[in-house]
């Protein structure tokens, strides 16, 4: 598998006449190839969340279905850190889209037999294949950005890729109302958009190439001519596993901080976003189609949210990325807690504060994402990427899914709501951490 996924070879460069032309081509066409891969990949993951409340009317209580949720989690961050470590060392084309035609299977499997969610148990399992395969989508994205943007752009040429969350997450309530409309059984929410990422898949397929090196192009160094002092031929060597590991990630005291700051940040965006039909429907009386589209609403609205907090990092923060964060999660300190206090019926109120969340909550996901690419060589860009990953499913998104179901059991939406609260202070005090650090690195760039 490893000899199948290795890197396509590099082939002698095209003559310099040619370069501009191709480079500039290819360049888009290989960010159109994460972008609409990666939105891929969210049209099969969160469909769980959507049908929580249909479980539940079937006997299932929340904490019983945090657990099974917890799967996705636990193996999404084991293996966004493992296959980003493959990943440095694989073809992008191939790794991206391999994942995503198993993740969409495994919705399509869940969707189409009954047996699939007949207990905790076997959700428990069939979400965590879902899971690992999950973890094939951010680390290509990243190896691609890092060999087909240089640095200077990369701030918000991420902000623009990083919307691709938005895209495909904001789609999966519209794909279930319209797969329940085609169908009629709420089992279309798993198995409609898991045919939909079949045929993203290919298109990805389509759009993807590997280095710049392998399409007989220069390094993107050499083409925008920014590579720092540092940058020799040798950094276009690919590292060993351990090299990677051990020199560049593990010893890396900054990248620490910054991953200890996502699960903080993913506790909120996945506390917020996995509980929001089940709270909508349930405290606010919303319908199943108005918490539909509020789902669609928290996610589309994070996309001029991402832009800005990436724009706001690289022209007023000279690329600096703690203080974007902290501005921003402190903002979405004020909209949980409307979101909280707005009492039942107010559903204008209640949209406003989701759209606000989802304003302000992927920009903060996505500077971590591109502080970790900051802080390593390009080639070992995935492992960075999965190492805060690690750290954002098992510290954050794990802790959304089982402790906030058994804590909103036991003590109601108001202790749930204590913990998003106590996180979004907790992200800001650890990214505040950073930003000595991060202010003198930029400086000796």
């Amino acid at each position: 598998m490893i000899k199948f996924l290795k890197p396509a070879p590099h082939k002698p460069t095209m003559e310099k006449s040619k370069v501009d032309k191709e480079y500039k081509r290819l360049r888009f066409q290989v960010f159109m190839g994460i972008f609409i891969g990666y939105a891929g990949y969210y049209l099969v993951r969160k469909n769980f969340s959507l049908i929580i409340p249909d479980l539940i009317e079937r006997g299932y209580t929340k904490g019983e279905l945090g657990l099974a949720l917890s799967a996705i989690s636990i193996a999404y961050g084991i293996s966004k850190f493992l296959m980003g470590n493959l990943s440095d060392r694989s073809n992008s084309r191939k790794f991206i889209t391999i994942g995503l035609v198993l993740s969409a299977l495994t919705m399509i499997v869940m969707g189409s037999f009954p047996f699939a969610v007949s207990s905790v148990g076997i959700m428990f399992a069939i979400l965590f294949v879902n899971g690992w395969v999950q973890g094939m989508g951010w680390p290509p994205c990243g190896r691609t950005m890092v060999h087909w943007f240089s640095h200077k752009e990369r701030g918000v040429k991420m902000s623009i890729w990083n919307v691709a969350h938005n895209v495909g997450g904001g789609l999966i309530g519209p794909l279930a109302i319209l797969g329940v409309a085609i169908f009629g059984d709420w089992e279309s929410k798993l198995y409609f958009p898991g045919m939909v990422a079949l045929v993203v898949a290919a298109v990805t397929w389509y759009l993807m190439r590997d280095t710049p090196q392998s399409c007989g192009l220069p390094p993107i160094e050499e083409y925008k001519r920014d590579a720092s002092a540092e940058y020799s031929r040798e950094d276009e060597q690919e590292f060993s596993a351990k090299q990677i590991f051990m020199d560049h990630v593990l010893n890396n005291k900054l990248l620490w901080l910054i991953a200890f700051a996502n699960a903080f940040v993913y506790l909120v965006r996945y506390g917020v976003l996995d509980w929001a039909p089940t709270y909508l429907e349930e405290v606010k009386g919303m319908s199943v189609t108005e918490s539909g589209w509020a789902y669609f609403l928290y996610e589309y609205a994070g996309i001029p949210g991402t832009l800005l907090c990436g724009w706001i990092s690289d022209k007023l923060f000279q690329g600096r990325r703690a203080p974007s964060t902290i501005i921003f999660m402190a903002l979405v300190l004020v909209a949980v807690i409307v979101y909280w206090k707005n009492p039942p019926g107010n559903i204008m109120v209640d949209n406003i504060a989701l759209i606000a969340i989802g304003f302000l909550i992927y920009g903060p996901v996505m500077l971590i994402g591109v502080q970790a690419l900051d802080l390593v060589p390009k080639k070992a860009a995935g492992t960075a990427a999965g190492f805060t990953g690690l750290f954002g499913y098992l510290g954050g998104a794990l802790f959304a899914n089982i402790v906030l179901g058994y804590v909103v059991d036991h003590f109601g939406w108001d202790g749930g709501f204590y913990i998003l609260i106590a996180s979004c202070v907790c992200a800001i005090l650890l990214s505040a951490s950073t930003w000595k650090r991060e202010k003198l690195m930029h400086k000796s760039r």
